[in-house]
């Protein structure tokens, strides 16, 4: 499952006669899921915020990305979670395509 989203950007833009001007546009993409889970919000943002490991979530199989989702989401506390997705998309980043030492999803 894809879930879209809209990111504001402001370009401003100088043209050779020294004059200045801001274009407004859109950036509209889809972002994968997993096989079972849907690609949960804080983690569309932070995979939005880092190119690196964007590239890499989108290169891996539906099954790799739902042990992603799943591995975050069964963290209990909030502060667990946030520390997942900081270092999933770290290793995301590095190329790495599963998280380690998980068990795998068990919804699957």
């Amino acid at each position: 499952m894809t879930v879209p989203f809209r990111a504001g950007l402001r370009i401003d833009i100088l043209i050779p006669e020294g004059k200045r001007f801001s274009v407004a546009m859109t950036d509209e993409r889809d972002i994968p899921g997993g096989a079972v889970h849907d690609l949960p919000g804080d983690l569309r943002d932070a995979l939005n915020h880092d190119s690196k490991a964007l590239a890499t979530w989108g290169d891996i199989t539906p099954l790799a990305r739902n042990e992603w989702i799943c591995w975050i989401e069964s963290a209990r506390k909030q502060e667990t979670r946030r520390k997942r997705i900081d270092w999933g998309c770290s290793n995301l980043r590095d190329g790495k395509r599963r998280p380690c030492c998980w068990p795998g999803c068990k919804h699957r």
